[in-house]
């Protein structure tokens, strides 16, 4: 839904691609991140961070500093099917984001507004694919797992929604989605 990349911050940081990717790899990595969006607080990451490699100080401190300039923009196709699906669906979101992050995305994009209700990892304290987290998603708005369908561009949380009984999908791209989802006539 979001073209969220940290490419797009530190591009203007760092002389060369190589360098740039050995930091995202190896300093603030994905794993790192998403501690943040299980709910540790975003300076508290920041500061580990910094101490364990403290020459990268300045650069650490850009991540959450500068966080929004991750954020290009929306998915135009992605947001056309989520429009599409409305028409027929109520639909429901469960997402890994900071709770100090995602009110910057629900602020910028109005597509939000659709979901009829949101869980999100940092607020809660747990992340996809922990099935505790599906789990709160369908106690909270009464949703019933072999009714729904799921769909997330991240593969071990569409097999985690499987195993919970979900119809799901992997997404891979606004276009492959819409075939799917016609394919089993549900646009």
């Amino acid at each position: 839904m979001v073209d969220w990349n940290p490419r797009y911050l530190y591009q203007n940081h760092f002389k060369d691609e190589k360098e740039m990717e050995y930091f995202l790899m190896n300093i603030c990595t994905d794993e790192w991140n998403l501690e943040q969006d299980k709910g540790r607080p975003l300076a508290e990451g920041t500061r580990i961070l910094q101490q364990k490699f403290p020459e990268f100080h300045d650069l650490i401190n850009l991540y959450y500093e500068q966080w929004e300039l991750m954020l290009r923009s929306d998915i135009p196709e992605t947001v056309s099917l989520l429009y599409t699906l409305k028409k027929k669906y109520k639909l429901y979101g469960l997402t890994n984001w900071s709770a100090e992050t995602i009110p910057v995305a629900f602020e910028r994009y109005a597509f939000f507004k659709e979901f009829d209700g949101i869980v999100g990892s940092g607020v809660e304290k747990m992340i996809k694919p922990e099935k505790e987290f599906y789990h709160l998603l369908f106690n909270r708005y009464d949703i019933k797992a072999e009714h729904s369908i799921f769909i997330d561009d991240n593969i071990k949380n569409v097999v985690a929604g499987e195993e919970i009984g979900m119809l799901s999908i992997h997404f891979q791209g606004a276009i492959l989605l819409e075939e799917k989802l016609k394919a089993l006539n549900i646009i």
